[in-house]
Order: structure tokens, then sequence, then C-alpha cells
């Protein structure tokens, strides 16, 4: 089963996440298969950049969102 999930990324009380399509069996912050976007939540108001496209694509093609992504993509416009 593949997933489109958050990969967390930056310092320590520092996240920044990158939004990638990964096998559901891979750990978090591991192998994935194609990144389609970014999220930072410590800007304020906080920022995300999504590549339409690709997350159309992916969910063509039966990729399954997670909760905080499935947020994001309905911020950004974009429909299951």
């Amino acid at each position: 089963m593949v997933k489109i999930r958050l990969r967390r990324m930056g310092k320590k009380k520092a996240p920044f996440y990158r939004i990638v399509v990964a096998d559901a069996r891979s750990p978090r912050d591991g192998k994935f298969i194609e990144e389609i976007g970014t999220y930072d939540p410590t800007k304020d108001p906080s920022e995300f950049h999504v590549n339409e496209e690709l997350a159309k694509k992916w969910l063509a093609n039966g990729a399954q969102v997670t909760d905080a992504v499935g947020k994001i993509f309905k911020l950004a416009g974009i429909e299951k």
C-alpha cells in the first residue's frame, strides 16, 4: 500500500516537513518514492507548497492520504 504522508526534517524544536509518497511499511523518515511538497508549521501562518499534478496523479493511482496531509490538501484545494 502506498501512502502520502509527512517526512520530518529540520532541527530539534524546529520541525520542517516534506510531503512524500512512500510505502506504508517504510519508517516515517525512511525511504520514499517521490517528494510532492513541503509544509512549515513554524511560520505564522503555517506555510505549505504542493505540486498539484503529482498529488492528483498519486491519488488517482490509489495512494492513501494521512490525516495531516488530508488537511493540507483540503487547504490547497486538492480533491480526493
